[in-house]
């Protein structure tokens, strides 16, 4: 079995992104959603590009905002961008390409990270820092250090799980560049094997001149929506720097569905299990509490007035609710809630038409009349059973009459409403206490909304409530089978919502599991169901959503707990973010040029001398720690930089072609007899070569089946004076000071060469009375972009990428290994969808990694035969 299962596969693509854009004098402006923020540049530097490029897989967005600029003085500058996300995205990856150099970010502690991008600054160099600048992820900030004179190409990348919202998914672009961009384009994916509903396409500011520039292309599972106008047809009019790209664009979209138990996907050892079921809409009972304090005078009461009257006329006859007025008074409509009968709907929209503003704000009284007024209804019989009881609170200020202690307000709502009902806050303009509001809202089964001070203020209201207007379930819990999965996310939702969506991630303990029951149980309502085998899903997402969820998670539990909890969560989250690299409130992304080119951690590297002969078993490194076998070999710690997605070879003999921007992979075979030198890696103009070396079984196996490894390489670095072999024990045959190596006790060696790339060797340990496998090495690359363009070789020629397409999905011999036709180098192959073990974080057991898989010994995607790339010699080219 694959460990890929489920009830039903589920794949969007989309974005909800933004970026910016400058000439040389004027603004850079970057906005998210609802506010558009001003940051000054200056009139050195220059953005001549802007690309969004927005992917999203089951509704996990994956956001790559680029942007090219150029320093025109002859010193360094350093510019402030102020990024509006959703509070629920996480920014994942900030670099920087300078003189063809890529440096990635690296994910910290936030001092630790601020020290660092400190450092460089105050020494010119080149930097990035990417923090959160709100407390509750409403705001990041990314400050840059542009060296003198300089070409950088900065890459933002962020990832956000969408939520749905009214029975759709919404991508919204802000864009407000303010002067032309040369090159400018946002570009959003769709595809989704179920079939797709709908998809819609509009911007605030097309007119009839752009509108024919948004292409939309929809099949039945696939979409493809782009905007990329030219500086002409950016202009606002001839002549002139002004331009009408100005406002939103939006993609909205929501997919088929039809089971009632929801969507499985299971990737990896990793599921996540999407419910948004079809039901009755459940009544509600809901008390409104407005502020009419002073600062609400003016423009907030008349959206407010506004919005509520549009409010009363959508309430439903079937539900109750009641009208709280507060200041330093507390105003109440009735004395209790009222049914939504034509007649009070009319007498409440009177009420509200005369409401005024006065006085100071007593928050703590008025929610407290309005949590008082549920409980008494309740006690009196005088609500429905199956109902939704909730208290939408809308202030603007701090509280400043009664009670005004806001961790004391919050233990009074905690103590009062004790899990019986949901408290939702509404703040009101930029002076609102928002971290008061969303603690608070989150204690109490809510939720909370910045409602910001503009003229759709009274829509945004309104929106507000259409979200939360149409309860379909209670109490919500998805049972899993407690011998099946373990960390679960959330798995307990006081509410469902209509036209919204319930997501639970989790890690699945037998990853050849079959199947597994499935039991939902809300109030009223209890389904169960075993899943079924799924059909195949593109990618592999389902552990960064498991992550996302988690981390997610335990920042919002953040705010309750005894300070023992409270530290315990914040360090598991911190924990989390430091190993998925996401810059949450706890953590930074720096990046900075280092002093050489050999490290993106901003240490100079520092190499060492070998002194030969040397010879190194690595079971002696299985019986000593790290600490040892790194002053033998180095006399320094070299940490290992992320792993490119570059290809590698494993197994018997398995080559397998990473492609991290598809979120995809490619795998080949290569069957030959024991005793064959492959040419892997050759790079003329570096003098870079590396060769492997195939051992068979040890006799044939009953099967008739001699399986070949590799185990042993030789390496080249013809300028450095280089040559090294490595086999189960590592021999310097040539050796310089320009090699670093680090041997580690889980059976790891990387060879580092100076300002080049660097390899991972791996042992792969067979029990040593097996009847006919041998040990054998594993062989990976990092930091393969620091090859030329015509580095060649078996993995060589995949190292800047390769295009293809696969179409055509249909069963193969295997039901969980489907067929397709890849279109690659101008040839037809028949491919099939595989699995193959990549050990580079599990050196004993490996993990899947879904590929594509090439027969006949990677035929047609490698360049010419596989004859081709045998050599005569471990070192030889030929």
């Amino acid at each position: 079995m694959s460990g890929l299962l489920g009830v039903r596969l589920l794949l969007l693509w989309g974005c909800a992104c933004l970026w910016l854009s400058s000439s040389a004098s004027g603004a850079l402006v970057i906005s998210r959603h609802d506010e558009a923020i001003q940051v000054t540049s200056n009139t050195f530097v220059e953005v001549h590009s802007v690309t969004v490029d927005c992917t999203v897989t089951s509704r996990f967005a994956h956001t790559v905002m680029t942007s090219k600029a150029f320093n025109k003085a002859n010193s360094s500058q350093e510019i402030f961008f102020e990024v509006e996300l959703p509070k629920t995205a996480f920014i994942t990856n900030f670099s920087m390409e300078i003189e063809g150099q890529v440096y990635v970010g690296e994910v910290k502690e936030k001092e630790k990270a601020k020290k660092q991008y400190e450092k460089a600054v105050s020494s010119g160099q080149t930097a990035g820092l990417v923090k959160a600048s709100g407390r509750k992820m409403e705001k990041f900030s990314v400050s840059v250090n542009i060296a003198a004179e300089s070409n950088v190409t900065f890459v933002l990348t962020y990832e956000e799980l969408l939520q749905r919202k009214l029975g759709r998914y919404e991508l919204l672009t802000r864009v407000k560049p303010k002067t032309l961009v040369q090159d400018f384009q946002i570009v959003t994916n769709i595809y989704e094997p179920q079939g797709i509903s709908y998809v819609d396409a509009h911007a605030t500011f097309l007119s009839n001149e752009l509108l024919p520039l948004v292409e939309k292309t929809v099949t039945d599972r696939k979409a493809h929506i782009s905007f990329s106008p030219t500086m002409e047809q950016q202009r606002k009019c001839p002549g002139c720097d002004g331009t009408l790209i100005d406002g939103d664009f939006i993609v909205s979209y929501d997919v088929k569905r039809e089971k009632n138990l929801g969507d499985i996907q299971i990737v990896n050892g990793y599921f996540v299990h999407f419910f948004a079921p079809e039901l009755p809409k459940l009544p509600k009972n809901v008390v409104f509490v407005i502020d009419i304090s002073g600062s609400m005078s003016g423009r907030k009461m008349e959206q407010t007035r506004e919005a509520m009257l549009a409010i009363l006329q959508q309430v439903h006859e079937d539900d109750h609710f009641a009208i709280i007025l507060f200041d330093s008074v507390i105003e109440t409509w009735k004395d209790s809630l009222t049914k939504a009968t034509k007649e009070n709907i009319t007498e409440a929209m009177d009420y509200i038409r005369r409401m005024s503003s006065r006085g100071t704000t007593n928050i703590n009284d008025a929610v407290l009349t309005a949590v008082n007024m549920l409980v008494k209804d309740r006690q009196m019989e005088r609500l429905p059973d199956r109902s939704a009881d909730m208290i939408i609170l809308l202030t603007d200020g701090m509280p400043n009459e009664g009670e005004s202690n806001t961790g004391k307000i919050q233990e009074n709502m905690r103590t009062a409403i004790g899990g019986n009902m949901s408290l939702y806050c509404l703040g009101f303009g930029n002076d609102v206490d928002y971290s008061f509001l969303d603690v608070m809202s989150k204690q109490n089964k809510g939720l909370a909304r910045r409602i910001f001070e503009a003229s759709d203020a009274a829509a945004q209201l309104q929106g507000f409530y259409d979200e939360v207007a149409s309860p379909l379930l209670l109490e919500v819990d998805m049972h899993y089978p407690d011998n099946a999965v373990d960390s679960l996310t959330t798995s307990h939702f006081s509410y469902l919502f209509n036209g919204t969506e319930i997501v639970v991630a989790g890690h699945l303990m037998d990853n050849d599991l079959d199947n597994f029951l499935v039991e939902v149980v809300g109030q009223g309502v209890r389904k169960k169901r075993k899943t079924q085998k799924m059909e195949y899903i593109f990618g592999d997402f389902t552990e960064r959503l498991w992550a996302y969820l988690t981390i997610q998670q335990l920042l919002d539990k953040r705010s309750s707990g005894t300070p023992d909890e409270k530290a315990n969560t914040t360090a598991k989250a911190l924990d989390m973010s430091l190993q998925y690299s996401f810059v949450t409130p706890l953590t930074s992304m720096v990046v900075t040029k280092p002093e050489t080119e050999d490290s993106t951690t901003g240490t100079k590297m520092k190499y060492m001398d070998v002194v030969p002969p040397m010879s190194v078993d690595f079971s002696w490194v299985e019986r000593h720690d790290l600490h040892v076998a790194c002053v033998f070999f180095c006399n320094m710690y070299l940490f290992l930089s992320h792993y490119s997605g570059a290809p590698a070879v494993d197994g018997d003999p398995h080559f397998m072609i990473e492609l991290p921007d598809r979120g995809d992979a490619l795998c080949f075979n290569i069957n030959d007899k024991p005793g064959t030198i492959f040419n892997l890696v050759r790079d003329s103009n570096s003098g870079i070569l590396v060769n492997g070396e195939i051992i068979g079984d040890k006799k044939t196996p009953p099967d008739g089946k001699i399986n070949t490894y590799f185990w042993r390489f030789g390496i080249v670095h013809q300028t450095l004076g280089v040559r090294l072999e490595v086999t189960l024990m590592i021999d310097f045959y040539s050796f310089s000071y320009s090699v670093d190596l680090l041997v580690t006790k889980d059976r790891s060696l990387t060879v580092t060469l100076r300002d080049s790339v660097k390899f991972v060797i791996l042992l792969h340990k067979v029990w040593k009375k097996h009847p006919y496998h041998r040990d054998y090495l594993g062989f990976y690359t990092l930091d393969s972009h620091l090859l030329s363009p015509g580095v060649h070789g078996l993995l060589g020629q995949f190292y800047h990428g390769i295009n293809y397409e696969v179409a055509h999905l249909h069963p193969g011999k295997v039901p969980e290994k489907p067929d397709a036709t890849m279109y690659v180098k101008g040839q037809e192959l028949n491919v099939t969808r595989g699995w193959q073990r990549d050990f580079r974080n599990d050196v004993k057991n490996g993990e899947n990694v879904p590929c594509w898989f090439i027969h006949n010994n990677g035929t047609g995607l490698i360049d010419g035969h596989v004859r081709d790339y045998i050599v005569s010699g471990l070192f030889k080219s030929v």
